[in-house]
């Protein structure tokens, strides 16, 4: 992949032997930190427990406390890297959530492993967020659009092996050794980025780091209607999807009858979904603006939303018809994310770290809010269709009130 394929690219900002292949590597690689993260455990924690003498309940606040710091930390990392730099921060946190990762492999009770993972939650998003303020830093327009979508593309690798490489080393090593991969992957990216992740925020441009100017910037940013509902929309069509990913257990193993080494069938077509819809997405880029590629994306997903409901008032749960319409759905989501990820960071463009932690902040927050939902909606596959529908419905309110804040207000700054 060459720099000739993104002609805004400003070379003067990299440093002799910049690989366009190898940024784009890194960022869709630090992305992958927070998904293997939560599934390669899940499988094991009833095995945690056994180990550790604690119960289920007390087993999964594990998991409660790695999201909490997630979501909280969400909010800092891109202030920070607006001050500090962007490398320096990726790298120290990488450092962090390695030494994190081996505590959480030598835990000997349930409270260690919590301190530890917590630890994990502070460090984990900060590369996600930071590569979104790193595309923007370098990209404008059209070729901005295409390297979110190449790492989009890159990204799906994550949601499919995560499960299934979870379910394994439980199988083969223990639970330890899922935290022993956590490091080493850790270890992995630490050096990927020394390597091939420049520095994007000259000197000149990073922002102050004190209590009133966060204050006030985090105001102006939380604040601005526009932001608000652009940002609401990806959190609410993304919702439409994740209830599946956090209802897996019950939706494949209840109601499809699937056993716990098949959960490909679902996992499978949602990834081969994200990386048509990313691939769509770069096609679409010169082409169309981000807002028609946004509309592009919200049409696919009409049809996947309405075809699920439609299947499930029509026919029982059943391989393949089940799957199929969820893999239009987020085919349509992948279509629309990078372009709506793009147009909440170009409100902010002087602060566009700080814009990326807010809106990861709040993506991630809706995530939590539908891990603690989905457990009312998924006694039926209707019920789930029902949800994926509503949440699309209120993604589409939100994105048009944030055109109509748009023509009201242009220009956020």
């Amino acid at each position: 992949m060459s720099t000739t394929a993104y002609p805004q690219l400003n070379e003067r900002k990299l440093p002799p032997g910049f690989s366009m292949a190898g940024l784009t590597f890194v960022l869709a690689a630090l992305s992958w930190m927070g998904p293997f993260s939560i599934d390669t455990y899940l499988p094991s924690i009833p095995a945690i427990g056994e180990s550790l003498g604690a119960p289920t309940a007390a087993v999964q606040q594990t998991m409660t406390a790695f999201l909490f710091f997630f979501a909280l930390m969400s909010l800092w990392h891109g202030a920070i890297s607006d001050a500090y730099g962007r490398r320096r921060l990726t790298l120290l946190s990488l450092a962090i959530f390695l030494a994190a990762s081996v505590g959480c492999a030598l835990s000997t009770s349930v409270q260690m492993l919590m301190f530890f993972r917590a630890l994990q939650g502070t460090t984990v998003g900060a590369g996600m967020i930071i590569g979104r303020a790193v595309v923007r830093d370098l990209f404008d327009g059209a070729a901005a659009q295409r390297l979110m979508s190449h790492v989009a593309t890159i990204f799906t690798i994550a949601p499919v092996l995560g499960p299934v490489l979870g379910g394994w080393f439980q199988v083969w090593f223990g639970w330890r050794s899922i935290f022993v991969f956590m490091a080493g992957m850790a270890a992995f990216l630490l050096l990927s980025c020394w390597k091939f992740l420049p520095e994007t925020l000259p000197a000149a441009r990073r922002q102050r780091l004190n209590a009133g100017y966060l204050a006030r910037s985090y105001w102006k940013v939380m604040t601005q209607p526009a932001f608000l509902m652009a940002s609401a929309s990806l959190s609410l069509v993304n919702a439409g999807f994740f209830i599946y990913i956090m209802g897996a257990p019950v939706f494949l193993m209840t109601h499809l009858g699937l056993k716990e080494t098949q959960f490909l069938y679902l996992f499978l077509p949602m990834a081969v979904g994200m990386v048509i819809g990313a691939w769509i997405s770069g096609r679409c880029a010169g082409h169309l603006s981000g807002e028609k590629t946004i509309m592009v994306g919200y049409v696919v997903m009409i049809v996947g939303a309405l075809a699920n409901l439609a299947l499930n008032l029509a026919l029982p749960p059943m391989i393949p018809w089940s799957l199929v319409p969820l893999f239009v759905y987020v085919t349509g989501m992948s279509i629309a994310m990078p372009s709506l990820t793009l147009i909440t960071l170009d409100l902010f463009p002087s602060q566009r770290g700080l814009a990326a932690s807010c809106q990861g902040f709040l993506s991630l927050a809706g995530n939590s809010a539908v891990s603690a939902f989905v457990a009312l909606v998924w006694g039926t596959t209707l019920s789930l269709a029902l949800t994926m529908v509503t949440m699309l419905a209120l993604g589409m309110v939100t994105i048009v009130l944030y055109a109509r804040f748009m023509k009201r207000a242009p220009q956020a700054e």
